[in-house]
C-alpha cells in the first residue's frame, strides 16, 4: 500500500476567509474519503500559517529568541493539525486520534491508520522539512508541498511582478533559488531551503502545487499530470 506525504501550508486553513475555508474542508473531506476507499495511506503535515504569524508577533513583545519564537510557531502547527484530524474523525476516517511529536512516531503510526496529521516539531525545522524527513522516514516515493501558490517561480511573485512559473527542475536547481539556509522564525518561502537540503540529501522528489484546488493535489497523489511544479532528483 502506497503511502503519499503532503505538506500542507498553514495558509490553506485561511481563519481570515470563512467561505471559502468552509468549502475548501468539505472538499477536503471528500477527498480523503476517496483515498481511504481505494487504501490510500497520507501522511500530513501541517504549517502554522496566520495563528503561526500572530503567536510569534506577540511573543516577539517579550523575547527575540528564535528557539523560543519557533517554540510558539510550532504550537500553531500542532493546533491547525488537531483542528484537520477532528474534521475528518468527525466523518468516521481511519485518523490517529494522536499528534505525533516526531518523524518516526508517525511512521510507526501509518502502519495502523489511514491518516497520520502532525505539526512541527524541533526548532529550525519548518513544516516543509518535516514532511521531507516523514517521507524519508516511511519510504514515500516523493513529498508533495502543497502551498497557496501554483508553482515554483525564479523569483519571488509577491514582489516581483514578472517572476516567471517554472514547471520542471531539479533539486539543486531549486537550491540555486531558494538557498538552504534556515529561515527567520516567521518567515516563509514556496519551499523551505531546509526542505530543499535534506530532500537532496535523500534524493527526494518533490512537487509544489496550489493546494487551494484540492483537485490538483488529488492529481499529484494520484500520479496523474498535474498544474504546479515537478522537482526532479536530476
Amino acid at each position: 500500500m502506497t503511502t503519499h506525504i503532503v505538506a500542507l501550508g498553514g495558509s490553506l486553513l485561511r481563519p481570515e476567509e470563512a467561505e471559502q475555508r468552509s468549502q475548501w474542508f468539505g472538499q477536503l473531506r471528500q477527498l480523503a474519503v476517496h483515498l481511504e476507499g481505494n487504501g490510500r495511506k497520507l501522511g500530513i503535515v501541517v504549517g502554522g500559517g496566520l495563528p503561526a504569524r500572530e503567536g510569534i508577533t506577540l511573543a516577539r513583545a517579550s523575547t527575540s529568541d528564535s528557539y523560543r519564537l519557533d517554540t510558539v510557531g510550532i504550537a500553531a502547527t500542532r493546533l491547525n493539525a488537531t483542528i484537520l484530524q477532528q474534521s475528518l474523525l468527525d466523518i468516521g476516517c481511519n485518523v490517529c486520534p494522536i499528534i505525533p511529536n516526531s518523524t518516526e512516531e508517525a511512521t510507526d503510526l501509518l502502519d495502523a491508520h489511514n491518516f497520520v496529521i502532525m505539526g512541527g516539531t524541533t526548532p529550525g525545522h519548518t513544516t516543509d522539512a518535516v514532511a521531507v524527513a516523514l517521507a524519508r522516514d516511511c519510504g514515500a516515493p516523493h513529498c508533495i508541498i502543497a502551498t497557496n501558490v501554483s508553482h515554483v517561480h525564479d523569483s519571488d511573485p509577491r514582489t516581483d511582478s514578472s517572476a516567471k512559473a517554472i514547471e520542471e527542475l531539479t533539486l539543486n536547481q531549486l537550491a540555486e533559488i531558494t538557498g538552504t539556509e534556515p529561515l527567520e522564525p516567521g518567515e516563509s518561502a514556496a519551499v523551505d531551503p531546509v526542505a530543499v537540503k535534506w530532500a537532496i540529501e535523500a534524493s527526494m522528489r518533490l512537487a509544489v502545487l496550489d493546494g487551494r484546488d484540492l483537485s490538483i493535489l488529488e492529481d499529484a497523489i494520484e500520479g496523474r499530470p498535474f498544474v504546479g511544479t515537478l522537482i526532479k532528483v536530476e
